[in-house]
């Protein structure tokens, strides 16, 4: 099945300083295992564009995407922090307009007239899903995964999104933005207690919220699914899905301790067609997210890659 492929050599100039683990080689990674694996010339090729401000000031204060923009005018070799994992120069807004406006052509791409794909997978970075409406976190400045499903639900009408973030990390900046948005269903799994330390406690029809302890491992994590996940993803009976895509659970991952494997990765994401083909038509977006073990992430996106595109 051919799948839109979206990233931007832009997303390669955003540089938070040697030896940080949210680096250009992950992108470079994972295009060198697709081409290893004889995928690369068989998804559909896309530029990602740079969002409109629109598209950001729906799931971002207006002052905080300004503040962001603003740093484009620092003098080459400069930064400053956001907070204390997230570093900006004055490459950092156009690679984040980059990955922001990869998640509004993925949706277009799968809900607009033409329908031309099925399913898109954006190879962007920085990361999106700790950045909260107001605030940059954890290596993150705009949600990516947020601006696709306001996308989805404002211009598309959809009214029932569903985001599932299988990242290591708990989602805390989706939820922040789509806390009293019934028509987006929060799917998250996550190590808990760790960074950023939230998550959970939340009692909410459309948050699930799947805290799991350190050294959980694939079976534990496919129950946590069966259990969780997949009854209130067929009670809700999304239009679309959209999917934080993090590999940083990876047993050969050093952010984490959870021991999950490429094996597992696919099982989530052929668990999540089974679903997108029932209510969505089949459609669904990924998002890439963490993952910082360049040959664990090289190889988990792979494998995920290949069932999306109904290889496996």
């Amino acid at each position: 099945m051919s799948i839109a492929y979206i990233y931007h050599p832009d997303c390669l100039e955003h540089e938070m300083g040697e030896g940080h683990p949210e680096q250009p080689a992950r992108i470079n990674a994972i295009e060198d295992r697709m081409r290893m694996a004889h995928i690369f010339d068989f998804v559909r090729h896309h530029e990602a564009p740079l969002a409109e401000k629109k598209y950001l000031t729906r799931v971002h204060d207006a002052k905080y995407v300004d503040k962001v923009l603003s740093f484009a005018s620092l003098p080459d070799g400069e930064h400053n922090y956001l907070d204390p994992d997230t570093i900006i120069t004055n490459k950092t807004p156009k690679a984040a307009l980059r990955a922001a406006g990869a998640a509004v052509l993925a949706t277009d791409l799968v809900l607009g007239h033409k329908h031309q794909h099925k399913v898109a997978f954006c190879n962007v970075r920085p990361p999106g899903h700790h950045a909260e409406r107001g605030g940059a976190m954890g290596f993150c400045f705009f949600n990516n995964v947020a601006v696709a499903a306001a996308h989805a639900v404002h211009d598309y009408g959809l009214r029932r999104v569903a985001i599932i973030d299988f990242d290591v990390h708990h989602g805390n900046g989706t939820e922040d933005i789509f806390r009293s948005e019934p028509r987006i269903l929060f799917c998250s799994s996550f190590q808990h207690p760790f960074y950023p330390f939230s998550g959970g406690d939340v009692i909410s029809d459309h948050i699930i919220n799947v805290p799991l302890p350190a050294g959980t491992g694939g079976d534990k994590f496919r129950e946590a699914v069966i259990m969780h996940w997949i009854p209130a993803l067929t009670k809700f009976a999304p239009e679309m899905i959209f999917i934080s895509a993090g590999f940083d659970a990876h047993a050969e991952d050093e952010m984490s301790n959870f021991m999950l494997r490429e094996t597992d990765y696919a099982w989530v994401t052929k668990e999540l067609l089974v679903i997108a083909d029932k209510f969505s038509d089949g459609r669904v977006v990924s998002m890439l997210e963490g993952g910082y073990d360049l040959s664990s992430l090289a190889r988990s996106v792979t494998a995920h890659l290949k069932v999306l595109m109904r290889m496996d």
